[in-house]
């Protein structure tokens, strides 16, 4: 199956979202414009990891952390929330 198919696939009403809990991650606070200073980056780390992240699975939770804090995620750590 062509990724883009699957990708709407997981989003459709028949794939239900699973919470997630984030234990440890790893930005790159790089960018064109140098490194992010260090009391901004332990503030998103923070905001991420304070956070109960709904995702279809690891990879789409990847997608939305990068998407909410605009940095690509070196590493990442979770655990899934049971209701």
């Amino acid at each position: 199956m062509f990724a883009d198919i699957d990708r709407q696939l997981r989003k459709l009403s028949i794939y239900k979202p699973m919470q997630f809990k984030v234990t440890e991650i790893e930005f790159d606070f790089e960018d064109s414009q140098g490194e992010l200073p260090y009391d901004e980056q332990v503030a998103i780390v923070d905001d991420v990891m304070s956070t109960t992240w709904e995702a279809c699975d690891a990879d789409d939770l990847v997608e939305e952390i990068t998407s909410a804090t605009g940095f690509c995620i070196n590493s990442i750590d979770y655990c899934y929330v049971l209701k």
